[in-house]
């Protein structure tokens, strides 16, 4: 099993969802209002008046063989709208219960 964050603008809260749900990912934990700013470009995304946005989260479980066609989809999205910022983090889930 594998872990996936995916951190974006708020405005990309169904295209996320409706994304994980095409990839039969029912469960997932979502973060309404993150904070944060990219490593290497995009805006701020801090909620305040000179950075007004704010991001949102999603962390997800998914089967290991569910994780390239999720990111696949994701990384799409994120290249038709970089300023968006959407980013997609991989971890092993070593025990669930």
């Amino acid at each position: 099993m594998k872990s996936i964050l995916i951190t974006f603008d708020q405005a990309f809260y169904d295209k996320v969802v409706y994304t994980l749900d095409h990839h039969g990912c029912r469960g997932f934990t979502y973060m309404e209002q993150v904070q944060g700013r990219g490593s290497k470009s995009g805006d701020p995304h801090f909620g305040s008046h000179a950075w007004p946005s704010l991001c949102s989260a999603i962390i997800a479980v998914v089967h290991d063989i569910e994780v390239e066609p999720i990111l696949n989809d994701l990384h799409a999205m994120d290249i038709d709208r970089e300023q968006l910022g959407l980013r997609a983090f991989v971890w092993n889930i070593e025990k669930s219960i």
